[in-house]
């Protein structure tokens, strides 16, 4: 025998309601929204030539120059480092949150070989200065063709 059981429409409605609800309740909360893109923090570079170096300049603002650390190994620099993240005061409330924090490693093969024991690094301004001296060998020279 077919057991039946009552129909209720509005059961089903109420439930969908109660979802309803829980899905405004999420979007409303007083939760800071976290912008995109901004997850996983890397600093920007640039590498420059002259005669006799290269140069390497780091953007890494907000960061401790003790909380860096630049290595060269078989012709490869390698910066590491960490942003910190600010305590949050128990009274603060953040509606937007656009800056990053964390670790991060840059790593890149220098062209020629330089003077591992003549490198120099100088933070200024936010900025990160590498200054890696060319060895002799690796610099260019120029020879000059007589015409005759």
């Amino acid at each position: 025998m077919t057991e039946l059981t009552l129909w209720r429409p509005f059961k089903e409605l109420e439930r969908i309601r109660k979802e309803m609800d829980n899905i405004w309740d999420t979007l409303f909360e007083r939760r800071p929204i976290r912008a995109e893109g901004v997850s996983e923090w890397m600093p920007s570079l640039d590498l420059s030539e002259t005669k006799n170096s290269y140069i390497v300049n780091a953007e890494i603002p907000g960061i401790d120059p003790k909380d860096v650390e630049i290595s060269l190994v078989d012709n490869v620099l390698t910066i590491k480092g960490e942003k910190k993240q600010e305590k949050q005061e128990e009274n603060e409330n953040y509606h937007v949150i656009e800056r990053s924090y964390g670790s991060f490693t840059r790593s890149f093969r220098l062209p020629v070989q330089v003077q591992a024991d003549k490198v120099k690094a100088t933070y200024k301004n936010g900025v990160l200065k590498i200054t890696l001296p060319k060895t002799e060998e690796a610099k260019k020279k120029e020879i000059k063709i007589a015409v005759e």
